[in-house]
């Protein structure tokens, strides 16, 4: 950190490709923005403006990730000609304690009083899916993962914050164990967070449903997109061993080369092929019989051993290509892998090479929701009872602030 409170520059990656970044004009942002803040403006226009420290923080453990978030104020502070500056306590990629102000905010209270609402909108979804992603990606260092959230995401401008928000997770877990975490997305609109120009992914079941058989919608997949991966969903039909292994007889080469991809998507209400709950616990006994010896929840136990993907379900898979002599094929696992998920199945060292996964996006919203206090006036130190711990951590964290 530096000291002072200064106005930094923030880099500009994908400025030009993020789907709603800025509002269009003061009068949206206005329109946008709490009528308390709007009215408390009118106040200080009729008695005086005065200069302000904002803190913002969350009040859980997160990430920081603050880039987009400050992309969208550098744009306003220097369109609107606003008289702030801003001081990042916590670099992005960095962990930051519940209650600890990211970020402290100087200037005109007039003028940044109207910021806050979309401020906080933009921070708080980003810094708690970073520090999802990162804990998934720790637990699973040697694991890819591609960010397949879009469908659930409430719009274009949730879909870049958290798709943002992946790629810092996985920065920071790559950083401190040398993760290969988040490699891309499904789409394109973000995939140059990863240094791609297209999304990621293998086909819909709806292709397969199309075509009338899994090797039928590979063959045509592979007719069309000849220069890529070809990335196969196995479970349609129920005959995940099978179709997966027709698959990879009728791609011999490609399946030598490591470009075939099975991916694992069978729901919660069945076993995969083959499988039954007693087969599954074998399969842990065999490798990996500490999990299922200790005591277990219900949830872990599906996990391990239950229907759906389960770790038993990716051993089992793994196990049947190698026995085909398919060694070098690799395993897309998908369906609910959250930090508890990854977590068992990185337990059971199951053999997963890839997951697919929107589960990093926050479960529970409030947990997200970022706050702003004043924490000074005019260089006097005051803020709401209760929060005066705030005062103490600018003093202690930031002591150019001079509060």
């Amino acid at each position: 950190m530096t000291d002072g409170l200064e106005k930094k520059n923030v880099d500009k990656i994908l400025s030009s490709t993020l789907a709603v970044t800025v509002p269009g004009n003061n009068e949206e942002i206005l329109n946008r923005t709490d009528m308390y803040f709007v009215r408390t403006q009118k106040i200080i226009e009729q008695y005086g403006d005065t200069e302000v420290v904002y803190a913002v923080f969350l009040r859980r453990p997160v990430i920081s990730a603050p880039r987009i978030a400050l992309e969208w104020l550098e744009h306003i502070i220097e369109r609107e000609k606003i008289n702030a500056s801003y001081k990042l306590a916590f670099p992005e990629g960095e962990w930051v304690g519940a209650g600890l102000p990211i970020l402290y905010l100087k200037g005109s209270f007039k003028q940044l009083v109207t910021l806050e609402t979309i401020l906080l909108q933009k921070l708080g979804a980003c810094c708690v899916a970073a520090c999802n992603a990162f804990q998934m990606t720790q637990l699973l260092p040697d694991t890819s993962f591609i960010a397949m959230d879009a469908r659930h995401c409430a719009g274009y401008e949730m879909q870049e914050l958290v798709e943002y928000a992946a790629w810092v997770g996985s920065k920071a877990a790559q950083k401190k164990n040398g993760a290969k975490g988040f490699i891309g997305t499904a789409s394109t609109i973000t995939s140059k967070f990863y240094g791609l120009h297209h999304g990621l992914g293998t086909m819909p079941h709806a292709l397969i449903g199309y075509a009338g058989s899994t090797l039928k919608a590979a063959e045509m997949f592979h007719g069309q997109f000849p220069d890529q991966e070809l990335g196969v969903l196995v479970d349609y039909f129920g005959q995940e061993i099978t179709d997966g292994l027709a698959v990879c007889k009728a791609f011999p080469e490609l399946a030598a080369q490591g470009k075939v991809l099975l991916r694992l998507d069978t729901h919660g209400g069945r076993y995969i092929e083959g499988l039954n709950r007693q087969s599954s616990y074998e399969l842990l006994m065999r490798y990996a019989p500490e999990t299922i010896q200790r005591y277990c929840s219900e949830k872990e136990l599906t996990y391990l051993a239950g229907t759906g993907v389960s770790a038993a379900a990716i051993w089992y898979m793994r196990k049947k290509l190698d026995e085909a002599g398919f060694d070098r094929v690799k395993i897309i696992a998908s369906s609910g892998f959250d930090i508890e998920k990854c977590r068992i199945i990185s337990e059971a060292r199951a053999p997963v090479d890839i997951v697919g996964t929107g589960s990093f996006i926050p479960v529970l919203w409030n947990e997200t929701y970022a706050t702003a206090d004043i924490i000074a006036y005019n260089g006097k130190p005051l803020v709401k009872k209760g929060r005066e711990f705030l005062i103490n951590l600018a003093r202690q964290y930031m002591p150019n602030l001079g509060i």
